[in-house]
C-alpha cells in the first residue's frame, strides 16, 4: 500500500467508528479499512454506505457480485476481485462463470460475452457493468434489455452496486491497497 497502515497510535479515531467497522467486518479490519481510517468522515460515511450496498439491497446478490467482479477485472482492482469472487461463488455463481468473465475481459470487454456457462441475464449484467466502467455511457440496447428483466428499483440497485465498486476500485488501485495475507 502506498500509505502506511493505519493504527490507533498513528491517527486516533473515535472508538464508535472503529467498533462499527469491526462489527460490519466480523471483528477484523481489512486493508481497505486501514486506508479509510486515515479520514474519520470518509471512513464513517463509507462504512454506512457500503453496508447498505453490500447487505441491505434485495436485488440479486449473485448478479450484483457478478457486476462487481466485472468492475474489478476491468479496472485491475485485484483487491476487489480477491474479496468479491468468493462472494459471487457463495451467492450461487460458479467457477466456470468466473473463468468466462475473465476470458471476456481479456478478449473483448466491449463485445458480448459468449459462453455457455453464462445465462442471457448474466451476460447482460456483464455488458452493463462493462459499459458503465469503460465508457460511462450505457447504450439504449443494453438498458432496454435490462428493463425486460428488472423493475426500476432493481435497476437502481444494480446500477448503484456497479457504480459504487467503480469508486472502490479507483480508490484501491490509486493507493495500491493489497489483499490481506
Amino acid at each position: 500500500m502506498r500509505l502506511p497502515e493505519w493504527t490507533p497510535e498513528r491517527k486516533p479515531q473515535p472508538q464508535d467508528l472503529v467498533d462499527a467497522i469491526l462489527a460490519r467486518r466480523g471483528g477484523t479490519l481489512i486493508n481497505l479499512d486501514k486506508a479509510l481510517l486515515w479520514s474519520e468522515p470518509l471512513a464513517r460515511g463509507w462504512n454506512t454506505y457500503l453496508k447498505a450496498v453490500r447487505s441491505e439491497l434485495p436485488t440479486s446478490l449473485k448478479l450484483r457480485e457478478l457486476g462487481i467482479c466485472t468492475v474489478a477485472l476491468l479496472t485491475g482492482a485485484k483487491y476487489e476481485y480477491h474479496h468479491h469472487a468468493p462472494d459471487f461463488l457463495g451467492a450461487g455463481g460458479t467457477q466456470a462463470q468466473l473463468d468466462a468473465l475473465n476470458a471476456f475481459v481479456k478478449a473483448d470487454p466491449r463485445g458480448i460475452p459468449r459462453d455457455p456457462s453464462l445465462s442471457e441475464l448474466e451476460t447482460l449484467v456483464i455488458r452493463y457493468a462493462a459499459q458503465m466502467t469503460l465508457d460511462v455511457k450505457v447504450t439504449d440496447e443494453v438498458f432496454d434489455a435490462l428493463r425486460q428483466h428488472f423493475n426500476e428499483t432493481q435497476i437502481v440497485e444494480l446500477t448503484s452496486a456497479i457504480a459504487t465498486y467503480n469508486m472502490v476500485a479507483r480508490f484501491l488501485v490509486a493507493l495500491q491497497v493489497t489483499p490481506e495475507s
